[in-house]
């Protein structure tokens, strides 16, 4: 019996996690594996590049797990800078172009695994492409950046545009590089992915730490001088001198692919997979990672949600399918921590905005705590602000903001969320305790109890 044919379109954490599994599943006398991917890099941390901008870490080789030739070693036929253009899933095949020599070629499949990713989000405003203007997608943007910011800093200024995950991770690493800060944020807070009130600790933060914080202002334009590189960011207002810009907008699937071939995406353009990773009414077609959307389980809607965590956890799911195992990806709980200098921020679940677009009735409660026994050398304040649905008490989300030994604490309720337990039951969680590590009572288990109460008063 010949080989089946698995053509993987995308060579980071979900294509080739999918490559690599179904490989030590099965021999490439049971299948031939063809990975395309149009960068020059495979299976690399692109959540490290503002750390590697920062000079916290070395790079690009160390935010690399797996290069080609070692995915080839182990019988994946890895073809770099090669763009999949078109699918033709009637026919089964892939029309892969060769961007150094041009050439295109249709290539057969038996399974399709659909990974590229997700695109930045670049709005067309003039000057957005001028140089001196950056994005931290790729590792080729990562060398970019960090070869302009190695000219040296002295009383240069910095403008990142957009305060979510990458705008404060690098405001902190252009903080590292001794540039002066400006963060322009549409938003009326920074990390719009917290609710406001917790968002307003974070901006206090960054303005203590000497980062311009500019919020409710949009950008637009990019000034350019007579050398035509960046020299300042324009608002409606004003303008904020620039020797460098980074584009800190957001992501949003990759699925132009998808989308000519007419393969189902929800509201947010990510493709819809059932738990298998299946892709809805396809079934040898399978897709995983930033361009997909995955269930949301407190919710029960789908949502898009670009970590490399659940890319390698669908590549592993895709790989051990297409190999003739079974395996599924649940969903998730919309975990997610970062940090800008030393300020710790972490959310999982529901904002109060989502939990009212759902529909729920809810409580809220917020309290200050510290790290450790207070008594105990290093103890740093934290704040956590729990949200638990109205009558039944179920945990609905979860958000801390606090310094060092704070964020973490956000998986003891990534894991009440997944259990669907209620804020009662999490005040008896036996959580570890001694008093270089926690108060008696934990930050989150104070929340809990909080929250608990305020659960009863509202019945």
């Amino acid at each position: 019996m010949a080989a089946q044919r698995l053509v993987v379109v995308g060579g980071d954490a979900a294509g080739m996690s999918a490559a690599s599994r179904a490989r030590r599943l099965r021999g490439p006398g049971e299948l031939e594996i063809t990975a395309f991917e149009r960068g020059r890099f495979t299976s690399y941390s692109a959540c490290g590049i503002p750390y590697w901008a920062g000079g916290v870490v070395d790079g690009p080789d160390a935010l690399i797990a797996r290069t080609p030739e070692e995915h080839r070693d182990r019988g994946i036929d890895v073809r770099m800078r090669t763009e999949v253009t078109a699918l033709d899933l009637q026919g089964r095949r892939v029309l892969a172009h060769d961007l150094d020599s041009g050439e295109e070629r249709w290539h057969g499949f038996d399974h399709l695994v659909l990974a590229t990713g997700a695109r930045p989000v670049r709005p067309p405003l003039e000057g957005i492409d001028a140089p001196g203007v950056h994005g931290v997608q790729t590792l080729d943007d990562g060398r970019a950046l960090v070869d302009a910011l190695d000219g040296g800093a002295a009383g240069r200024r910095a403008v990142v545009v957009g305060a979510g995950y990458i705008g404060v991770e690098m405001a902190e690493a252009l903080v590292r590089r001794g540039y002066a800060v400006t963060v322009v944020e549409r938003s009326a807070q920074p990390m719009a992915t917290l609710d406001p009130d917790m968002g307003e600790l974070v901006r206090d933060a960054m303005t203590g730490m000497g980062i311009e914080v500019v919020t409710d202002t949009e950008v637009t334009a990019v000034r350019t001088g007579p050398d035509g590189r960046v020299r300042a960011v324009a608002t409606a207002d004003r303008e904020y001198p620039a020797d460098v810009v980074v584009l800190g907008l957001g992501v949003r699937p990759e699925t132009t692919l998808a989308r000519a071939a007419g393969l189902p995406l929800g509201a947010s353009g990510g493709l819809l997979t059932d738990r298998s990773m299946r892709v809805r009414g396809h079934e040898n077609v399978w897709a995983g990672g930033d361009c997909t959307e995955v269930l949301d389980l407190v919710s029960g809607r789908t949502r898009h949600i670009a970590l490399g965590t659940h890319a390698n956890k669908h590549g592993q799911v895709i790989g051990t399918n297409v190999a003739g195992g079974h395996a599924t990806f649940p969903g998730v709980v919309g975990t997610a921590v970062s940090k800008v200098c030393d300020l710790e921020i972490a959310r999982t679940g529901l904002l109060e905005a989502q939990a009212r677009e759902e529909g729920l009735r809810y409580v809220s409660a917020t309290v200050e705590s510290t790290s450790r026994a207070g008594y105990y050398p290093g103890a740093r304040p934290m704040t956590v602000k729990m949200l638990a649905e109205h009558g039944t008490g179920r945990l609905l989300g979860v958000q801390i903001v606090g310094r060092e030994g704070a964020a973490k604490r956000v998986d003891v309720a990534a894991v009440a969320l997944t259990a669907g337990m209620t804020v009662d039951q999490m005040t008896s969680l036996d959580l570890g305790y001694a008093p270089p590590f926690s108060p008696v009572w934990d930050p989150v288990l104070v929340a809990a109890r909080r929250a608990a109460a305020e659960v009863a008063a509202a019945s």
